[in-house]
């Protein structure tokens, strides 16, 4: 089932880069962008998370916090963010289910080769717990440009 715009947010709860628990509903009353991505370390994802860290403080200031989720390991969120010099959430979703609930975790292509993987998706999430927003298959370079954009058109900037 795809969630769309003005679709509930699925309630999630997962341990984030430094094991401590984050929950959607810690958030209640702000806007979240979470967005989901394939794998720490790798090209596409270290230039989406550095975009989004860059972009930190000008989503602070439009209320809104952002969380990165991946199937990758704590430890391995916490190695990415140290050699990174990341300053988001990374959540851990090595479970899958959180990955399956927001319809992320997909059949991929590659190389003439079909697996299972996380499709790069962002959710904005409004501060009443509603998605707000939905893009699928992203390209990283510039996403966080045009989240902010669409957070600032939202809250009517």
């Amino acid at each position: 089932m795809a969630l769309k715009a003005g679709s509930k947010a699925p309630a999630f709860s997962l341990p984030n880069q430094d094991e401590r628990k984050i929950n959607l509903k810690d958030y209640s009353g702000q806007w979240v962008v979470l967005y989901f991505y394939p794998k720490d370390n790798t090209s596409g994802c270290t230039l989406e998370a550095q975009e989004f860290t860059k972009a930190v403080r000008d989503f602070e200031k439009l209320g809104a916090v952002i969380l990165g989720v991946s199937a990758d390991t704590t430890k391995s969120h916490m190695n990415f963010v140290e050699k990174k010099g990341l300053g988001i959430n990374l959540l851990s979703d090595t479970e899958k289910n959180m990955l399956k609930k927001y319809d992320t975790w997909k059949l991929k292509k590659m190389a003439g080769k079909e697996y299972m993987g996380i499709v790069r998706t962002t959710y904005l999430i409004n501060p009443m717990g509603k998605i707000a927003e939905v893009w699928d298959k992203v390209k990283a370079k510039g996403h966080a440009k045009e989240v902010l954009d669409k957070l600032t058109e939202l809250k009517g900037g």
